[in-house]
């Protein structure tokens, strides 16, 4: 058992720094000493979801602990964690779509928010069990996951990057490789500039579009987008309902037909649609942000052959896409280290959630030190 401090919520919308007690691991479970973690809105979102959870959902550390039933993790490997933990035997994850695992209440319908394949009378605080976000609580000064939980890092790269690769850069780029399959010599419109958008840039151009064109209401981060990639740049308007002046400019961008893809990456409901307004005819838009509220859509929209997914996770295979990711930072195609803008403390949580609304960061991160 490790006593250890993590950042907990009470779900009503409130956090603070407790202890929690963790147990030794058992069967394919590791116990991993986290050593960053990033800060995602999904983190800030969850403090509301009516439950106490350790939060946190993107990290990387140190396996220090492993189970009888581990065979590919030793005592001491650098790890990145995912939270889409597959348990590579239900009916979607013999399809191939581990990130549509059905065990894993991280993706179905009526428990989205925790995270499955877990129970917590491992993990307690305060003497009570508590859930911890995404079967992970990167949260936390110590972890006990699965073992498909995790992927060992081969090469040389800071925690820091390693544990943002976990949610929004996988996000960002498999929505682009594996989603879209944007195709070489492409035009490609990505609404939203922050740490996903810049993450769906960079893989636009990893998969050589030619024509990315970066929308956003901040001129700070359309700067920003040009170091990952972008090749225009539009400043929109709050008041431009639906974007649809921003799709005007993007159809004169694109030979007055449209981009052939159309990435939306703001969270933003009344953006929507947007997206379906800037591609072409028999393009594609893809809702990247998990917007979850109902909206409207006018079917006008579609016209003609257009398709619009709303993939989960850039239908991710972990075991498979990390390393590919890991590579390509190797190799400098992929921007990690510049991504991340500050890095904080565990106990300077509230003032890391404060700069991510504020837009400071592209991405913050927690780092926790030895």
């Amino acid at each position: 058992m490790i006593h250890c401090k993590a950042a907990v919520t009470d779900g009503n919308g409130q956090f603070s720094i407790k202890e929690i007690s963790v147990a030794d691991p058992t069967g394919d479970e590791i116990l991993v000493k986290i050593m960053a973690a990033g800060i995602c809105h999904t983190d800030w979102d969850a403090q509301f979801w009516g439950k106490p959870l350790i939060l946190g959902h993107e990290g990387a550390g140190i396996v220090v602990k492993t189970a009888e039933k581990v065979t590919a993790l030793a005592i001491g490997d650098k790890v990145m964690l995912n939270w889409a933990i597959p348990c590579y035997q239900c009916f979607q994850c013999q399809l191939g779509n581990q990130h549509l695992c059905e065990p894993n209440s991280a993706v179905t319908a009526g428990n989205k928010r925790s995270g499955g394949h877990a129970t917590y009378e491992n993990t307690t605080c305060e003497g009570k069990p508590i859930e911890r976000a995404f079967s992970l609580g990167t949260m936390a000064e110590y972890t006990l996951v699965r073992e498909a939980a995790c992927v060992k890092i081969h090469v040389e790269m800071p925690y820091p990057s390693a544990a943002i690769v976990g949610c929004g850069v996988m996000t960002g780029y498999g929505s682009v490789v594996h989603a879209a399959q944007v195709k070489t010599g492409s035009s490609v419109v990505v609404l939203g500039t922050g740490g996903v958008g810049l993450n769906v840039i960079q893989a636009a151009r990893i998969a050589g579009a030619q024509k990315i064109i970066a929308i956003d209401v901040n001129p700070g981060r359309l700067e920003i987008a040009a170091t990952y990639g972008a090749t225009h740049f539009l400043l929109a308007d709050k008041n431009d309902t639906g974007l649809l002046l921003m799709a005007q400019k993007v159809r004169e961008l694109t030979q007055g037909r449209g981009a052939d893809y159309a990435f939306e990456c703001t969270a933003i409901p009344a953006l929507g649609a947007a997206p379906l307004s800037m591609i072409r005819h028999g393009g594609m838009a893809v809702q990247v942000s998990g917007i979850e509220q109902e909206i409207t859509i006018d079917m006008n929209l579609f016209e003609w052959d257009k398709v619009y997914i709303n993939p989960l996770y850039g239908k991710t295979k972990p075991q498979i896409d990390f390393p590919i990711l890991q590579d390509l930072y190797a190799s400098g195609a992929l921007k990690l280290d510049e991504m991340i803008t500050s890095t904080y403390p565990l106990e300077k949580l509230g003032e890391a959630f404060h700069d991510m609304h504020a837009g400071k960061n592209a991405k913050g991160v927690i780092e926790f030190v030895d």
